[in-house]
């Protein structure tokens, strides 16, 4: 193995904490704010972080990507911040993290119905087994509005793996640091300009938890949004969409760690689910690189 291939593995891991990470974070955020002022919050302090990497390269953007870059700003970042985030109202933060492994397979399936992506005899019988794993873990949800809110999360997986594939086929030429500021740069100023008209500013300044919810977001926004997301895209330009979905492995596990810390109960029915689902996509992956 080249050293560049232990880079990827390396920073594939860094990822899966990162990202890992941030289901718990935004529930510990849901003590002070609601879930729109999370979103607005993440996505403008992840905008206000990305200002001095790419300035200049806004002025510079080609027409032609106006497309795309607005794709992966409304689909690989904007919807998902608030998906996740209403989703979590209701779902504990080791389901979000487990349901959010469907990426891979949401991603081969995208990729060949628009991209015309070969899917091999594995990756089809990789997708069924996933999807089986993913009704699982839903039905052992005790609520019916529960279940219901776990599809916010299905739904957010579906767009992150449009994003996937928009970023490998679509924005060829540009680096991850430039999509990931140019995307920002598009929903940041909207996201700052809507908290002017919440009571985000009000908690801040009265609610005695905020001070410790607003440091869970500033984590959730520097390091789950605008480092995660210049690592993603890097990842994908340089491997393959397929081989950066597979963030996806490590992502659960590391949510379902958090989450026992944090007292959630953890079923077997969850696990066995979580395993038939990593199964699934052990198939689809087999050849990533």
């Amino acid at each position: 193995m080249d050293k560049s291939k232990y880079l990827y593995i390396s920073l594939l891991i860094s990822l899966s904490f990162i990202w890992g990470s941030s289901f718990i974070l935004i529930k510990k955020s849901l003590l002070v704010f609601n879930e729109y002022e999370i979103a607005l919050l993440r996505i403008a302090i992840a905008w206000l972080t990305l200002i001095p990497l790419c300035f200049k390269k806004v002025f510079l953007i080609n027409k032609n990507i106006i497309i795309p870059i607005l794709a992966v700003a409304l689909l690989g970042n904007a919807l998902p911040a608030f998906l996740f985030a209403k989703a979590q109202t209701q779902i504990s933060s080791a389901t979000a993290g487990i349901l959010n492994s469907l990426v891979p397979i949401f991603t081969i399936i995208i990729g060949y119905i628009f991209y015309k992506k070969n899917v091999t005899k594995n990756q089809i019988i990789g997708i069924f087994i996933g999807l089986i794993g993913a009704i699982m873990i839903i039905s052992g949800e005790s609520k019916f509005i529960t279940n219901n809110y776990s599809f916010l999360i299905i739904i957010a997986s579906l767009f992150y793996a449009i994003n996937l594939n928009t970023i490998k086929f679509s924005l060829k030429g540009l680096s991850a640091i430039e999509i990931a500021g140019l995307a920002f740069f598009i929903i940041g100023p909207i996201c700052l300009i809507i908290l002017f008209f919440t009571n985000t500013f009000d908690k801040i300044s009265y609610e005695p938890e905020s001070i410790k919810a607003i440091s869970y977001i500033f984590i959730l926004a520097f390091f789950g949004t605008s480092l995660a997301v210049i690592i993603f895209n890097y990842l994908i330009i340089k491997t393959s969409a397929l081989y950066t979905s597979t963030v996806t492995y490590l992502i659960p596990v590391i949510a379902l760690l958090w989450g026992k810390l944090d007292g959630e109960p953890i079923t077997w029915l969850k696990l066995l689910g979580l395993f038939i689902i990593i199964s699934g996509l052990y198939l689809i992956n087999k050849k990533a690189i």
